[in-house]
């Protein structure tokens, strides 16, 4: 993202993280695939190294992780949303930064959690982002990421009453996968659902993929040959 963007959709966010925080930091309680595939990711990823919550918002997702033992910290664009993240999760650490380019040494993580952390990420800026994802992972390190399925760009100028300007980006599973795959991920898994009821979640189709960043290159290469 261009500077000019990036700084209206940190503003955005910052405008809205206390209504955020309130509406949000509880959702996981109602979404049982996401619990579900959060369990999985953490059982992988224990015991390998630190874990990111990419995206982080208020933290419940980190949260949701550190209770299972997992070690956890949390990025997030956003000075006030890091706020809200901190005062709810005062045992885990958040930091701010940009995905686009992370403050984060080459191989260092056991894994990154980013639901929905692409949900303000132009599609040309994607290749720049799961290259970042892939740099920090460890080899075997595992990406987790969650988004909205569609093709499509909605703005919204306002939300719960506050006033913001941000474009809303919704993807093909199948261009996600191919985004990854060409920044070296190897995907394992695509998992899609319906939304749930309306008064958990907004109503668009949800997808995730599990993807792993290869021990050694020549698994990326066979990877993609044909079957």
């Amino acid at each position: 993202m261009k500077d000019n963007l990036t700084e209206r959709v940190r503003q955005s966010y910052d405008r809205v993280a206390d209504e955020y925080a309130r509406r949000i930091s509880h959702e996981l309680e109602h979404k049982p695939l996401d619990q579900k595939l959060l369990k999985r990711f953490a059982a992988a990823v224990t015991g390998r190294g630190k874990v990111c919550d990419l995206g982080c918002g208020p933290g419940h997702i980190a949260r949701y992780l550190r209770d299972l033992d997992v070690p956890v910290f949390g990025v997030d664009l956003s000075t006030q949303m890091l706020e809200q993240a901190r005062r709810l999760n005062p045992d885990i650490s958040f930091r701010q930064g940009n995905m686009l380019a992370l403050d984060l040494s080459d191989e260092s993580l056991a894994g990154i959690a980013a639901f929905y952390a692409i949900v303000n990420i132009p599609p040309d800026s994607l290749p720049a982002v799961f290259t970042e994802m892939a740099r920090v992972l460890q080899p075997c390190g595992l990406l987790l990421l969650a988004f909205h399925v569609g093709d499509e760009t909605l703005h919204e100028d306002e939300l719960w009453g506050h006033p913001i300007s941000m474009d809303f980006f919704l993807f093909p599973p199948a261009a996600i996968r191919r985004q990854l795959e060409n920044a070296g991920l190897v995907v394992e898994e695509v998992a899609e659902r319906g939304p749930y009821a309306p008064d958990v979640e907004y109503q668009s189709t949800r997808a995730y993929i599990f993807a792993r960043k290869p021990q050694f290159r020549r698994d990326v290469e066979s990877n993609r040959r044909p079957q």
